[in-house]
């Protein structure tokens, strides 16, 4: 019967496969309109005429200034931020229509309005910065009106420009400000009247211009705009190229590249969708005429894509934002990141092998790998991402570092003519950084509006305190009430992260998910290091792009690979285990961040923790050498999950249950020689 079912199935496959043979690469304008059916920051007006050249010139200010702060200091915290949030403002409501689905050619009148709006209100604080930063905790009803217009922009704004859902959550937060005394239980508080909420969103460091905005006002844009100016010389399509040299011969070799490539990709695109699309359009067709199942093909890419966001030194531009939530220094953080990161994408490099191995597919033919000597002729474009890790390492300010980052990509870029940034490269790095930073600026504005009102409210506390008794209530047992507090703040953060943009994502999770775990410090005996903490909602709210019902990524992927956007996700999430397994395993052990650990430590964690991804891969796949049945994956499984766990005892059960695993399967293959690898 299961025969029957594996032969109806490779019918099925082999069906598809041949109906894309001829699956061809996106164009750029297919991209484009792809990008804009998933994701929210490229839905952008294709404006003409007056309009485009007002566009033109304020990203080019916008950039412009900027640098010029970033290299001779910035203005006053007010006057900074309230620049930068102009700009953004009035950009959005210049390039992003109110509905998404009627792009026009040209800006509406009602548009025009909230552009005046914009230069009103972001223009106030300029103009009368030293009467307002005398003010305290009274305003006037003149600026009772301007910070009530300053925070309606900015949802509107953080709507057209990322998503619906971190508006609502935003407004529901003011809600709750406000209604304090009607709350329910221990979320009741004493509220706050119109003046006092809109004079600590819009006229304090507390609200909008808190520091969500100035870290998106100062270090974020200018990596953006690195970026920007790496895009510019071709390092993405040199990304596809590397990675088809490098893995394109390896079995299942298409794979394999996404993998490599999106890795790669997360440096320069700050997005899981954008990611997506750009390498997916190149790898998606690859994997599907080899013989992968769209399903299957789609869920690689969208997985390796939402690793991107996790990867070191970018990491989605959380990294700089986790600098000032954490408190902790960036190197600390890059470093944390690392081992995970390996772990993530050694875990899809393992069952993409696996399911090739399966399915019987080979490599990609000679003739489809580019030559090794026209590849590492541009290695070189390599060398500005080196450059700003090694100035990070060396503690230089992360301004200076994305500045001289931005020099280096100038100056690599010109022995070769097809890479060299010219007059016509530099201007458009300036407007696509700018208009990248478009996304990030509002929501940084908006999530500024939550992480205010937790402040004022102290209702981070409450919801911590309330999954921490949550857990309390079903268990007695220490390590119990720990696992099932942890279980509840992943729920809560997969919730929050769903169709929010990285930076977003983690300041939401960071504000609202993230108190349960600090609460469990006090709550029991354990001690939860901070920064394993942070990482711990930062991952799950990454996840929450490829886990069903929302898995933007997946749906992203969909769109280039024509399968079930739900199957894709679940695919997703099932190559992505280890993004559900890791976070328990980092705050449980912060060795696993390179926290209070050696080097002979780290090796070991490395080795078992691999070992262990490919017991997990193998219980995934269903295949190791040979085909597992549920009990031989379900051993797989517990396997590979005591050798993830850093401990002397869970290493010892894993090792016993994988030497057992592949005594098993090396006999049964002896066993079986004459029967097919792909049966």
């Amino acid at each position: 019967m299961t025969e029957s079912n594996d032969n109806k199935e490779k019918e099925i496959d082999e069906k598809e496969n041949k109906e894309t043979e001829g699956a061809a690469e996106l164009s750029a304008e297919e991209q484009e309109e792809l990008l804009k059916k998933f994701d929210a920051e490229s839905n952008t007006r294709n404006l003409t005429g007056i309009a485009a050249w007002i566009v033109f010139g304020l990203l080019i200010s916008f950039s412009l200034f900027q640098l010029y702060t970033g290299a001779f200091g910035q203005y006053t915290a007010y006057i900074q931020r309230t620049v930068h949030l102009g700009f953004a403002l009035v950009l959005i409501f210049l390039l992003f229509p109110a509905r998404r689905k009627t792009v026009r050619n040209s800006v509406p009148w009602y548009d025009m309005i909230l552009i005046l709006l914009a230069i009103i209100v972001c223009g106030y604080w300029p103009m009368y910065y030293d009467t307002l930063v005398q003010h305290v905790g009274t305003i006037s009803d003149t600026q009772l009106i301007i910070g009530g217009i300053a925070i309606l922009l900015v949802l509107e704004a953080s709507r057209r420009a990322v998503g619906l859902p971190i508006m609502i959550i935003a407004s529901v937060f003011l809600l709750y400000a406000y209604f304090g005394p009607h709350m329910p239980g221990m979320f009741a508080h004493r509220g706050l009247t119109l003046h006092q909420l809109v004079d600590s969103m819009f006229f304090t460091t507390e609200g909008i211009l808190g520091t969500p905005l100035q870290v998106s006002s100062t270090y974020i844009f200018l990596f953006l705009l690195f970026g920007a100016f790496l895009v510019q010389t071709g390092v993405g399509n040199y990304f596809n190229d590397l990675a088809i040299t490098i893995a394109g011969k390896r079995t299942g070799g298409p794979a394999k590249v996404a993998i490599f490539s999106s890795a790669l990709q997360g440096t320069i695109s700050g997005s899981s969708v954008a990611n997506t699309v750009t390498t997916g359009s190149y790898t998606i067709p690859m994997m599907k005429r080899l013989g992968y199942h769209r399903n299957f093909a789609g869920a690689v890419e969208a997985a390796a894509s939402t690793g991107g966001q996790i990867m070191p030194p970018i990491m989605g531009a959380a990294a700089f934002l986790m600098i000032e939530f954490a408190g902790v220094p960036y190197w600390d953080i890059a470093k944390a990141a690392l081992i995970p990161a390996i772990l993530y994408f050694a875990g899809i490099w393992i069952m993409t092998h696996l399911e090739a191995k399966k399915l019987g597919l080979h490599g990609l033919p000679a003739d489809q790998i580019p030559k090794k000597s026209t590849v590492f002729k541009k290695i070189h474009l390599l060398l500005p991402i080196i450059i700003i890790v090694v100035l990070l390492f060396q503690g230089l300010s992360i301004e200076r570092t994305a500045l001289y980052g931005i020099l280096s990509t100038i100056i690599v870029s010109l022995p070769l003519k097809e890479t060299r940034i010219n007059f016509s490269r530099f201007i458009e790095a300036l407007t696509s950084g700018a208009r990248t930073a478009l996304g990030v600026a509002s929501a940084t504005a908006c999530a500024g509006i939550i992480v205010g009102v937790v402040t004022k409210t102290g209702l981070g506390l409450k919801m911590g305190n309330s999954l921490v008794s949550m857990a309390a209530s079903i268990s007695t047992n220490v390590q119990m009430q720990l696992m099932l507090t942890l279980i509840f703040t992943m729920i809560t953060s997969l919730i929050l992260g769903m169709g929010s943009p990285t930076t977003a994502n983690y300041i939401i999770t960071s504000t609202i998910a993230l108190p349960a775990i600090i609460a469990l410090n006090d709550a029991l005996p354990v001690s939860i290091e901070i920064l394993a903490a942070h990482m711990f909602v930062f991952y799950f709210g990454i996840v929450a792009d490829i886990t069903p019902p929302v898995a933007l990524a997946a749906f992203a992927a969909t769109g280039i690979s024509g399968g079930s956007p739900i199957q894709t996700g679940v695919n997703a999430s099932k190559l992505a285990i280890a993004a559900f397994i890791i976070p328990y395993m980092f705050v449980l052990q912060p060795a696993l961040l390179m926290i209070d650990t050696n080097f002979f430590e780290i090796v070991l964690i490395l080795i078992t923790a691999i070992a262990g991804m490919i017991a997990i891969g193998a219980a995934m796949i269903g295949y190791w050498y040979v085909k597992l049945n549920w009990l031989g994956r379900l051993l797989s499984l517990v396997g590979g999950v005591a050798l993830m766990y850093p401990g002397t005892y869970t290493d010892i059960i894993g090792v016993v249950i994988f030497a057992f695993m592949l005594i098993f399967q090396f006999t049964k293959m002896k066993g079986n020689k004459a029967t097919p690898q792909s049966a």
